[in-house]
């Protein structure tokens, strides 16, 4: 599932591709959004897009009405910018553009979905600067869940996802089997320096590597969470625990805060 950094350089790379551009048709098969095709119809033609960016793990597009179309890829979809003849697979949504190109949502599981005017969070974004020491000190009073299981969770900071809370984690030197309660302000302090810094280090990588991506996931350039490598880049030996389909890298060098 693409996690912030993607979705930033996604949301970059279509601001750059469709500002400005005017909508000429919409078609809908996904059964996952709030509203008919008809209606996202009535209001997205004859509008331009003013802006793509990112919220969260997810994408919106302001239009010149001021309506917003957020796009959730959810585990498998995909973005695709392609001429009006092209049919990419498994479409679920495609907004067709007098350009005589279309953007295309496109799902194999179906599970994609675009919302019209989706409901505004009041849960930081992780590079957002509301995400500091007296939100994380609050958010993690009396919580005896694992911290990693906090960082995961979309309802107390959006935009992190499984394998860039391992690297955050290890950046930090924090055990992912930490209690959240546990840790001192001086821990959280580097928390929140980690977050900002491996997510933003990552966006320019994938840009680097990538300069006109809008789909897909690296993850080439992580130094914990992949299989490649056997080792930490301080010498010490990657661990891996499975929990059902997911997997959390770590190693000996990160501290485990408990009660």
């Amino acid at each position: 599932m693409p996690e912030l950094p993607d979705l930033q350089a996604f949301s970059q790379n279509l601001q750059r591709r469709l500002a400005g551009k005017k909508v000429s048709g919409v078609i809908l098969t996904s059964k996952k959004s709030n509203v008919t095709a008809a209606e996202l119809e009535q209001v997205l033609k004859g509008q331009h897009i003013k802006a793509v960016f990112r919220e969260g793990k997810q994408l919106r597009l302001r239009f010149s009405n001021d309506v917003l179309l957020g796009l959730h890829l959810m585990l498998h979809g995909e973005l695709h910018v392609v001429q009006a003849e092209e049919q990419p697979k498994f479409s679920v949504f495609e907004l067709l553009l007098d350009s005589k190109e279309k953007l295309v949502l496109s799902d194999f599981q179906k599970q994609a979905r675009p919302t019209l005017n989706p409901e505004p969070s009041n849960v930081p974004d992780a590079l957002s600067d509301r995400l500091d020491v007296a939100y994380l000190k609050t958010l993690l009073s009396g919580k005896k869940a694992i911290i990693k299981n906090v960082l995961l969770d979309q309802d107390a900071i959006r935009g992190i996802g499984n394998a860039y809370a391992d690297e955050i984690l290890w950046h930090a030197r924090i055990s992912p089997f930490s209690v959240s309660a546990a840790l001192p302000d001086k821990t959280l302090r580097k928390l929140i320096a980690s977050i900002k810094e491996v997510l933003e280090q990552a966006i320019d990588k994938i840009l680097a590597e990538q300069p006109d991506i809008i789909s897909g996931e690296l993850r080439d350039f992580m130094v914990i969470h992949q299989s490649k490598n056997p080792e930490s880049p301080t010498g010490h030996k990657i661990e891996i625990k499975k929990n059902g389909a997911r997997k959390t890298y770590f190693t000996d060098e990160q501290v485990l805060y408990e009660v």
